[in-house]
């Protein structure tokens, strides 16, 4: 229920509006980077040893075969002839940027391939392709500089034929032209070494080197070769040579071979059973790691460590995966940014079911193992599923595929195509009411949601798919902003999911980091259960669904997870409990540090990116150690001096040292390095508000809400910034932001206003206030207005 417990004059409004502000900003710019960077323990050695894919020619020769020419064989080649597929005959290729007239040229210097680009200076160089990343829909090409940096250049040779639109140059990123972009070719977001190295090589280290800020990145293979899946193989090629007179039957009998990881599948033996559609595990064996193995590049994730994972069956012993957030995912589950497959396949029915991903592919060929339209058949009984009475699609030469309605395609990198790998059921029902992908519109392109709901609901009328997703409303719902009854509604349902087995577990994870914002009895309770879950991403869940918790409660729920198995799991919540470093007793203290030791630790394995040095300066500041967060800030800068948050995080550092001229100079830094970011443009704003200085905070605040126009909390600020200087722009701000949000919040500020002004417009705003807000706010509000008529 909307609230207002007393009329605030205009100061007030906008000293709460900061206050709450920097409650929040302190806490989210000391959180925010909780799930970016995060864990490191030192890898245990081990005894077996990289011997190369070819010492696996011999006795594997059908799957060397195989192998030779996939997308795991051509991940990465050194640039030569035979790996090369673009046109180097000097083709050239326009600039997106209209500023720039001169075209990129792709050329030959004897045997070396060549590329004339524009460099972060500005200017056009010369530069040599030094490896091919990909062979198909297309091929990516890399230059390497003398720090070691390898860095993919912004375009990309379209590998189809001619006929599908290919054998072409074409630009990856048209808009990341500007030096400060995240994805403008020279920068972090298309560095190999970090971003890319991991899944693209076989043994990868990283080897980076913070005081001189280099590269010596190496890798046993160029590409993702035999053993990036099946381990080091020195001790089954030991094991081989023992065994060589075996027997074939006795040689498969004996466990894993000499390699450390157990590829097999899940699922040995599928059996019917009476009054099933679709066949079911005998028996699902757990230990099978292929998955895991498959996971490790095929998901969207941030490494955190050289740990094993496989080894140790746990991902968070190497990885951080993304769950279902809005920024990669529609709230319905299906895919939106590129997931690389994992996380929507932990989402479906066939891995809780025990598939594996060489079910359906060969891992050789990274090929289907058999045509798409009997591929599903093997499960899926052809009588129930492969007729009309099911899909509903009459037989034609273009007849619809199972994996056309259950896998949907996306296209990223404009011409790579990827199919959803959570098989999810059509719901245009829910397309209609959240705007999530409606299926069907792939193929009918000129109907709408409308038509494919009627459709739906006419052919599958005792469907209950849209009871199994009824997360999906709740999930949308914490992307709006809601009134308090709205707000403990959708967290009694997030709690609901969290604790419903019958959900994956990657929703009710999701629905557990949800819970972020808010925390109220159905949540602590949602959390606390969590906390003790058997499942990794379950626990994670709770550590972030955590942070609004009062600090005893917190610490209560957390503190256990400071021992846990996984890496990931301790570290986050040792990170999390940091946050509550004031308030803990020397004991709690002692208890946190081996965990928060393992967590900075992480970070210096992650120097090469500026996250990492925040989230040390993070930690150190809660610690009130601010000489060394001051350091690690700016050290975060130097590495990579257009990330905001780091300019952010510094500059609210000098806010709590009282420092605010400092506080204003760390953000006006940040703009020069990053004028896009409306972030620091707000920040600043705010900062000039702590040092009175109203015009220039106008100045600042105005800016972000050109950068970011559809913000309403911006635009809330900016219009209480403005009353003393420019009331009529006040009340357009205002009103705007009433318009972006339907928050009464700020239609309630704009009439308060209004009515401090004496405004004509003050009657008009209450009428429309009225219907969305109790009685006795607007009879306060009139109140006001006849008191201030007196006066």
């Amino acid at each position: 229920m909307f609230q207002v417990s007393s009329v605030n004059s205009p100061l007030s409004l906008l000293i709460s509006s900061l206050s709450t502000f920097l409650t929040k900003y302190a806490t989210k710019l000391f959180i925010v980077s909780i799930f970016l960077g995060s864990t490191l323990s030192l890898q245990p050695a081990i005894s077996a040893e990289f011997t190369g894919s070819k010492t696996c020619i011999n006795c594997h020769q059908q799957a060397y075969k195989d192998w030779q020419g996939s997308h795991h064989d051509m991940s990465m080649k050194h640039a030569d002839k035979t790996s090369v597929l673009g046109d180097f005959n000097n083709a050239s290729l326009p600039s997106s940027n209209k500023e720039l007239t001169k075209t990129s040229r792709f050329f030959k210097k004897g045997e070396q391939f060549w590329v004339n680009i524009q460099g972060e200076d500005g200017k056009f160089h010369d530069y040599q392709i030094k490896y091919t990343f990909g062979y198909t829909p297309l091929q990516q090409y890399m230059v390497e500089f003398d720090d070691g940096r390898v860095q993919l250049i912004p375009f990309a040779w379209d590998s189809r034929s001619k006929a599908d639109g290919g054998q072409r140059w074409f630009n990856l990123y048209p808009d990341m032209t500007k030096k400060y972009q995240e994805f403008f070719w020279t920068n972090t977001g298309q560095n190999w070494n970090y971003m890319c190295a991991d899944c693209h090589s076989t043994n990868v280290e990283k080897n980076f080197d913070l005081k001189t800020n280099t590269y010596n990145t190496t890798y046993s293979e160029v590409n993702v070769a035999c053993e990036s899946c099946h381990g080091p193989a020195s001790d089954h090629i030991t094991w081989a040579g023992k065994n060589i007179k075996s027997s074939s039957d006795e040689l498969n009998q004996q466990s894993n071979k000499g390699f450390i990881r157990n590829l097999a599948k899940s699922v040995s033996n599928w059996k019917m059973n009476a009054n099933k559609k679709t066949l079911a595990p005998e028996s699902i064996d757990h230990s099978s790691q292929q998955v895991l193995v498959c996971a490790q590049c095929h998901s969207r994730r941030t490494q955190i460590s050289n740990n094993d994972h496989v080894k140790d069956n746990a991902f968070g012993e190497r990885y951080l995966l993304d769950l279902i957030s809005n920024e990669n995912y529609h709230a319905d589950g299906q895919v939106y940014n590129e997931n690389f497959v994992y996380g929507s396949f932990l989402q479906s029915k066939m891995y809780k079911n025990g598939v594996v991903c060489s079910d359906c592919h060969n891992p050789h060929t990274a090929e289907l193992k058999m045509p798409v339209e009997t591929l599903c058949l093997q499960c899926h009984q052809a009588d129930n599923y492969a007729t009309q009475k099911h899909h509903k699609h009459q037989k034609t030469p273009a007849t619809v595929q199972c994996v056309d309605c259950h896998m949907p395609k996306t296209t990223y990198m404009k011409i790579d195509a990827r199919r959803d790998h959570g098989f999810h059921i059509p719901t245009p029902n829910l397309a209609k009411k959240l705007g999530t992908p409606d299926t069907c519109l792939t193929c009918h392109e000129d109907k709408d949601s409308n038509w494919s709901a009627n459709k739906v609901n006419a052919w599958y009328p005792h469907s209950v798919v849209e009871d199994e997703k009824d997360f999906a409303p709740i999930f949308a719902a914490m992307n709006l902003t809601l009134t308090e009854p709205q707000l403990l509604g959708t967290t009694g349902e997030l709690s609901r999911i969290a604790q419903n087995k019958a959900y994956s577990n990657i929703i009710r994870a999701s629905a557990l980091t949800k819970m972020a914002n808010t925390s109220n009895t159905n949540t602590i309770i949602a959390i606390a259960r969590a906390a003790k879950d058997p499942d990794e991403y379950i626990r994670l869940g709770a550590i972030d669904g955590a942070q609004s918790m009062a600090s005893s409660e917190r610490w209560r729920i957390l503190s256990p997870l400071l021992k846990d198995e996984v890496l990931i799991v301790r570290t986050s919540a040792a990170y999390s409990l940091v946050t509550l470093w004031d308030h803990l007793s020397i004991e709690q203290k002692n208890q946190l540090m081996p965990a928060l030791n393992e967590y900075m630790t992480s970070q210096r394995y992650n120097s090469d990116r500026s996250f990492a040095h925040s989230n040390m300066g993070i930690v150190f500041a809660y610690q009130g150690d601010f000489v060394e967060a001051e350091k690690a800030f700016k050290a975060g800068i130097a590495i990579e001096p257009s990330v905001a948050q780091t300019y952010l995080n510094l500059s609210q550092l000098y806010h709590q040292m009282g420092e605010n001229n400092k506080s204003i100079d760390a953000l006006l830094q940040g703009q020069q390095a990053n004028p896009s970011y409306a972030g620091l443009a707000y920040a600043l704003g705010l900062a000039y508000i702590r040092a009175k200085n109203y015009q220039n905070a106008a100045n600042a605040l105005a800016k972000a809400t050109i950068l970011e126009p559809q913000n309403s909390h911006y635009f809330y600020v900016y219009g209480l910034s403005l009353e003393k200087i420019r009331p009529n722009d006040a009340y357009k701000a205002l009103y705007k932001s009433y318009q972006l949000s339907n928050n009464p919040q700020s239609l309630y500020a704009l009439c308060e206003m209004q009515i401090r002004h004496q405004s004509s417009l003050a009657n008009q705003c209450l009428e429309q206030l009225q219907p969305i807000v109790p009685p006795n706010v607007i009879q306060q509000l009139r109140q006001m207005m006849n008191n201030t008529k007196k006066n």
